[in-house]
């Protein structure tokens, strides 16, 4: 059997790996890199958001182990969705709500307190309103699934009145390439952004490493990037391994708070 210590070696040996490859792929030299990193002015942003919050505290805990900045979204009417909301504000994390929204898949419940496509404008006012009062810690609200209710520019734009009714920002999962979720938001002047890469669609901690270098490239080169994972062993134990990996570096980890201000 590997011990712990062989495969933290080995961990550590695909991180580098995985790194050199991403560098490759966006089309950075070595050089550019080191250039990147060594020039402080520069600081790229890196926001790490974790989705499904509410089912479980040990989930929870394996992130905040980690002790990194991280973003928690938290899924609203779960029996755990208050006290982790209220554990999560109270060390410091960034709390948002992980609103739920009518999937393309009819046969896929995206649980209680979902809107749904045909909801008129009070009914998603509402049910918005009870869910980001359930969690007060929120400061900005993202989509839980939603591939069908996103496309939909009426409810979005009635989406985007509570969230400024109620001082937050919108993140969009975009878990469709045709949502319209970001520009609703910015028609209506509330300050969002777009998610650039899911990190743990593949449950494995390699492709997850590869994940979180790409996102990392992304950062050098446009200045911030936004990955979104769930609560997996594997997406926490890459995590850990990346926040090693960015001790010598001048990427700086921070709340999506702070890359939406930007």
């Amino acid at each position: 059997m590997m011990g712990k210590d062989a495969a933290m070696d080995r961990r550590g040996f695909l991180f580098k790996s995985a790194a050199f490859a991403v560098g490759g792929l966006a089309g950075l030299s070595p050089l550019s890199r080191v250039f990147a990193f060594d020039n402080t002015s520069l600081q790229p942003k890196l926001a790490l958001i974790i989705d499904d919050i509410g089912f479980s505290k040990s989930r929870l805990d394996m992130f905040l182990e980690i002790e990194t900045v991280i973003t928690f979204a938290v899924l609203p009417r779960l029996p755990m969705s208050l006290p982790l909301a209220e554990k999560i504000h109270s060390l410091g994390y960034e709390v948002m709500l992980h609103q739920p929204m009518e999937p393309v898949n009819a046969s896929v419940d995206p649980g209680p307190g979902a809107v749904y496509v045909g909801d008129d404008e009070e009914k998603i006012v509402n049910v918005l309103g009870e869910n980001i009062s359930e969690i007060p810690f929120a400061v900005g609200v993202n989509n839980h699934m939603g591939s069908r209710f996103t496309e939909c520019p009426r409810e979005m734009t009635d989406v985007m009145k509570t969230i400024k009714g109620k001082g937050l920002f919108f993140v969009d999962s975009l878990t469709t390439n045709h949502s319209t979720g970001y520009l609703a938001a910015r028609n209506l002047n509330v300050a969002a952004a777009r998610r650039n890469l899911f990190l743990d669609d593949i449950h494995d901690v390699t492709a997850i490493t590869l994940q979180l270098e790409r996102l990392k490239a992304r950062a050098v080169k446009t200045g911030s990037a936004i990955g979104i994972g769930h609560p997996f062993p594997e997406t926490a134990e890459a995590i850990a391994l990346f926040r090693t990996c960015l001790i010598d570096s001048n990427i700086r980890m921070v709340n999506i708070s702070s890359i939406i201000a930007d």
